[in-house]
């Protein structure tokens, strides 16, 4: 996993949050982001149960071997979208498109959503 932990601040420099038009507040491109760029790392302490903000990464597919984290920092702000432009890898969030200036960055939640 990666170790990269991006505070507030050094987010703010590619991301923002505003109001959205999908739900509540939504996390929006402060910058153009090119195809497959490194947007920042889902920072937090560990989940143990879900909730508001949590992310859980599937090491092998088996919900036995989750890990999930309360999201702190600007990246708890995405919201779901099937035609997505974000991705995460582990905790790592990366562009799977080019993501215009003012575009709003979202992930597919999944089908259990």
């Amino acid at each position: 996993m990666n170790d990269r932990r991006e505070s507030d601040e050094q987010l703010a420099a590619i991301v923002y949050v505003a109001d959205s038009g999908i739900h509540g507040s939504g996390l929006f491109a402060a910058r153009r982001i090119a195809r497959d760029e490194y947007i920042g790392t889902f920072c937090g302490p560990p989940a143990r149960r879900d909730g508001t903000h949590v992310l859980w990464v599937y090491d092998d597919g088996s919900d036995e071997r989750a890990v999930g984290r309360i999201g702190r920092n600007l990246l708890r702000f995405l919201n779901h979208a099937v035609r997505c432009n974000a991705a995460f890898e582990d905790f790592d969030l990366y562009a799977t498109r080019v993501i215009r200036r003012g575009e709003e960055i979202t992930i597919d939640y999944g089908r259990e959503w």
